[in-house]
């Protein structure tokens, strides 16, 4: 009886200590606008395109998306032109390259979006979607790259935009697949087997 007595009291405590540490579900206010606001999705995004436009990102659903930060100054400028291949290629099966200019690194895209637009013209033929200017980093960030670096926003990978023509593959139900260096020819075997789901 002596030894049914503790146990009974140490049971006793045990369950209340459950029931004094169990919790509930945690609300986070999401009206707090220093808060990041966890997206699903990519296609839960806009952007402005190249035109002033609005652009749902919504619109690409289905579809494999491409997302590249281009400048008209760089030594990887060329890529352009394999970009507008890999699009011209592959498009008909459901691939979108998007293009958003950026001068975040080294100055190398100074011009203005109607500058931009006719130097991709001009010098590339370009056909695929283009952005207007955006910043790819740091406080004025926009949202699709805040999306696109940071794991808690896109489920998958925290990473850092380091130069121009950096390149992200999302698969064609908005999630992120991957991210790939600038060096990385948007021609190469990473690229040409996600799109044909090698």
């Amino acid at each position: 009886m002596i030894m049914k007595l503790p146990l009974l009291l140490l049971t006793g405590l045990l369950m209340a200590c459950g029931d004094f540490v169990r919790v509930g579900p945690v609300t986070i206010p999401t009206n707090d606008p220093g808060m990041p606001q966890a997206t699903k999705s990519f296609h839960d995004l806009k952007a402005t395109d190249i035109n002033g436009n609005e652009v749902d990102l919504s619109t690409f659903a289905g579809k494999k998306v491409l997302v590249v930060n281009t400048a008209s100054e760089c030594g990887y400028t060329p890529q352009y032109a394999q970009l507008q291949e890999l699009y011209d290629t592959y498009k008909d099966q459901g691939l979108v390259v998007i293009g958003f200019p950026s001068n975040d690194f080294g100055g190398q895209e100074p011009g203005s979006e109607a500058e931009i637009a006719t130097f991709c013209q001009k010098n590339y033929g370009v056909t695929f979607p283009m952005m207007s200017k955006v910043h790819t980093k740091g406080s004025e960030q926009h949202p699709v790259y805040a999306w696109l670096t940071q794991r808690e926003l896109n489920g998958k990978l925290d990473s850092e935009v380091k130069w121009n023509f950096q390149k992200y593959l999302i698969n064609a139900d908005g999630t992120l697949h991957t991210m790939l260096a600038s060096g990385t020819s948007p021609l190469d075997p990473p690229v040409l087997n996600w799109i044909e789901g090698k």
